[in-house]
């Protein structure tokens, strides 16, 4: 898809979006990141939109990733987002309900792909299948997709290429990637975009927050 993968920083810590996001934004808006999202868990609904308004605000791309499973609570995440004011929803298990109305509402979607459960996720399913499934999804308008790369039970470095090389759109590889070694594989696999949050909240690029996004875009760049 490009040259460069674009990271979007999650203020996220195992699939929920932290308590101090808002401050933690605040901290970084002047990072180089230019790609910023989270949970639909636990933050309050007005404080969601605050900081969306401020990522906003601040000239950010916003991201609203859901982490729902059952087609109510898909099509609530997709509300939310809506109502956050995000420009793309990532997440939810794929439903038609849900892209009708990402669609009406000029909502960018990525849905999820394959077998996907439990919160952290976890990813299962035929790589080929997935992607004959991301080629049904996309005739019926999806933006893009959340490809859990690192949350699969199979090997994620051959799904990551595969899925990328085979599938005419953007990808995001969304969860747990936390180390350098890994984002040489994403180079390498060259989605649109990846995401990282809990390994920045662990200090797994070493520095401050701040620093440890201006790290890892760099890292990309070069």
């Amino acid at each position: 898809m490009n040259n460069n993968p674009e990271l979007i920083v999650m203020l996220t810590y195992n699939d929920c979006t932290v308590e101090n996001a808002y401050e933690t934004f605040e901290q970084c808006k002047n990072s180089k990141a230019r790609f910023w999202g989270f949970k639909e868990k636990n933050l309050p609904l007005e404080q969601m939109k605050n900081l969306y308004a401020y990522m906003k605000k601040c000239g950010k791309t916003t991201f609203l990733e859901v982490v729902e499973y059952t087609e109510d609570e898909c099509l609530e995440g997709a509300k939310m987002a809506l109502e956050c004011g995000c420009d793309i929803l990532m997440g939810t298990i794929f439903f038609d309900s849900v892209n009708d109305f990402c669609r009406k509402n000029n909502l960018k979607y990525m849905p999820f792909v394959g077998k996907v459960t439990c919160r952290p996720s976890i990813l299962e399913g035929d790589i080929d299948d997935m992607i004959c499934e991301a080629n049904k999804y996309l005739e019926k308008g999806v933006y893009g997709f959340d490809l859990l790369g690192y949350r699969y039970t199979g090997d994620p470095v051959v799904l990551n290429k595969e899925f990328v090389s085979h599938v005419h759109a953007p990808v995001c590889l969304a969860g747990s990637i936390n180390s350098f070694a890994r984002l040489d594989e994403v180079k390498d696999a060259n989605p649109w975009a990846f995401t990282i949050g809990s390994a920045f909240f662990d200090n797994q690029f070493d520095g401050t927050f701040s620093e440890q996004i201006n790290k890892v875009y760099d890292y990309m760049k070069n």
